[in-house]
């Protein structure tokens, strides 16, 4: 399911997350066969990993100490 980039989109950290999380819920059974929104099948979409390491990436970029850690890059 996740794409592993070569050069990785410019951006933030979490840019390759959001890539794939967005291609995951395009291709996903609930957009392509009823109809539905990204937004609204975020909650019941086969994309769970990629939706907890996306939110674990921004809420790695609002922490404190990743002033001395460093980001993390997922």
């Amino acid at each position: 399911m996740p794409r592993y980039y070569e050069d990785k989109p410019e951006g933030c950290a979490s840019a390759g997350v959001k890539e794939d999380l967005g291609v995951c819920l395009l291709q996903s059974d609930c957009v392509l066969k009823e109809g539905k929104s990204p937004p609204q099948c975020l909650k019941a979409a086969k994309c769970k990993a990629l939706k907890s390491s996306f939110f674990e990436c921004k809420r790695s970029m609002l922490d404190a100490r990743s002033r001395f850690r460093g980001r993390k890059r997922y």
